[in-house]
């Protein structure tokens, strides 16, 4: 059975049901082919706002029902996207470029985060506290009320649902506004998935939309907590207006990974790591290794063996050949990608494989001898560029990765596991991988990332899922009314 029966997500968002949105609605495109392949819903603040009023008058409902039913729902969300992960994939595929194994990956993720998410649905709440008085004194955690769900266009599956369920699943009703360049496959599937899983009517609303939707969304008085996933720069204008409304916001940003290559490595397995972490879906992951610290003893045969692994990688559409890298999603990317590739070279960088395009398609390169000013070394790329920078000592290593202001992910590739934490130690980051590249996603694992990559571990996990949906509350309880001396 197909998961879109009808096209009746063409032109509409989902506000419990199919509705046309206020806003009007816009093309979706295929990256690679530049056809238009469908037309989403388009919201506007009007679209925002009922829904946000309907999402409050629904989630008291929704927070009354029991674990087990909330837990259920959950359970049939993740069966749901696994038994229709064929055509999910699909979408991936056309709408977002994703070779076959990342839309295979986000498909497998996305389940993971909603059965762990009905498992959060059953986790204790609360602690019971010490009290000077005769009385029963407990903390307990509450629904935030109505969350509030911006996500990016790179993995749209997963970073929707990683906030979605968790949110679900404590009682909160969510509004997602999905980047509209992905809207079926990072917000209709989603849509489907939870209606057929049997979220109640206003409980889950989908609205793609540009930034007069986002915007709203979170203005809204009736949205308590914000998630958002994307772009620093676009963070840093969603805390500061979340911070005029006095409102709970998590930012998840970019990040410029660094990827450090000490010389006692397995040179070919720290080639095929390297390659993994830079070219993985064109770089369009905010994980993505953006920098490559290699040991001048070293760094001679891993650069000439990455050009060589980047020379050889296809390119091309995920959904008609076989490819290891598919299109960038627009042409705005592209010509950014494109540009700071030139302007590093034009720094002294030496382009030793790709730095050419064909349409969206660019070919994966890596860049030799960056320096820190090089745009491609000192800013994220967003695209499938390895800049290489070589370093003499671990002293250096340390001072050259932590000068970035991004704090997201670290690889430390060493034949010497404790050398490797180490060096770990010096490196400020939300995420470290000792003898693996830099890209990672579990659902059971805390995500996040420090300094200009975002407001730390919100996402994956019991404790960080509890923390970031709901509200901690203080009771007491005693059995007599209290009296005072007035």
């Amino acid at each position: 059975m197909s998961l879109f029966e009808t096209d009746s997500w063409s032109a509409a968002v989902f506000t419990g049901r199919w509705t046309p949105a206020a806003g009007g609605d816009a093309p979706v495109v295929s990256p690679a082919t530049g056809a238009e392949i469908g037309r989403a819903g388009s919201a506007n603040a009007e679209d925002i706002s009922a829904a946000a009023e309907r999402a409050a008058a629904a989630q008291r409902g929704w927070a009354d029902t029991s674990f087990e039913e909330r837990a259920a729902v959950l359970r049939r969300a993740g069966a749901l996207l696994e038994e229709n992960g064929d055509e999910i994939m699909a979408w991936l595929r056309r709408e977002s470029g994703a070779a076959p194994g990342m839309a295979g990956f986000q498909v497998h993720v996305a389940a993971a985060e909603c059965y762990e998410a009905a498992a959060l649905a059953s986790q204790p709440y609360g602690e019971v506290l010490r009290t000077g008085k005769p009385r029963l004194s407990f903390a307990r955690q509450v629904p935030a009320g109505v969350v509030g769900v911006i996500a990016p266009f790179n993995a749209p599956l997963i970073l929707s649902t990683r906030s979605v369920a968790p949110a679900l699943a404590v009682g909160n009703a969510v509004l997602l506004k999905p980047d509209p360049r992905t809207a079926v496959c990072g917000g209709a599937v989603l849509a489907e998935v939870f209606r057929r899983a049997g979220v109640p009517e206003g409980v889950f609303q989908m609205l793609p939309g540009g930034i007069e939707a986002g915007e709203q969304l979170v203005a809204d008085p009736n949205v308590r907590v914000i998630s958002f996933t994307g772009s620093s720069a676009v963070g840093r204008k969603v805390g500061e207006a979340a911070g005029r409304y006095l409102k709970r916001v998590h930012l998840e940003l970019g990040g410029n990974s660094p990827l450090v290559i000490l010389d006692d490595v397995d040179l070919d397995a720290a080639v095929s790591t390297g390659a993994w972490g830079s070219f993985l879906h064109q770089g369009q992951i905010c994980m993505t290794a953006g920098r490559h610290l290699v040991h001048e003893r070293i760094a001679d045969e891993y650069v000439e063996k990455l050009a060589a692994k980047a020379d050889a990688l296809p390119v091309g559409d995920p959904d008609r050949d076989e490819v290891a890298l598919g299109p960038l999603i627009d042409a705005g990317q592209r010509d950014k990608v494109h540009s700071m590739v030139t302007t590093s070279v034009d720094a002294g960088a030496k382009l030793v494989a790709g730095g050419t395009y064909e349409e969206l398609f660019y070919r994966p390169t890596v860049l030799d001898r960056v320096t820190m000013d090089a745009p491609a070394y000192a800013d994220e790329v967003f695209g499938p560029v390895a800049p290489v920078m070589r370093v003499s000592s671990v002293d250096d290593i340390a001072d050259i990765a932590k000068a970035s202001p991004y704090g997201l992910s670290l690889g430390i590739l060493t034949a010497n596991p404790m050398r490797g934490m180490e060096i770990a130690d010096r490196i400020p980051s939300g995420i470290v991988h000792i003898n693996d590249q830099t890209v990672d996603d579990e659902a059971v694992a805390p995500f996040g990332g420090v300094g200009d990559s975002g407001t730390g571990s919100r996402f994956g996990g019991t404790r960080a899922n509890i923390e970031a949906f709901t509200e901690t509350q203080w009771v007491t309880m005693q059995a007599d009314v209290a009296r005072y001396p007035f």
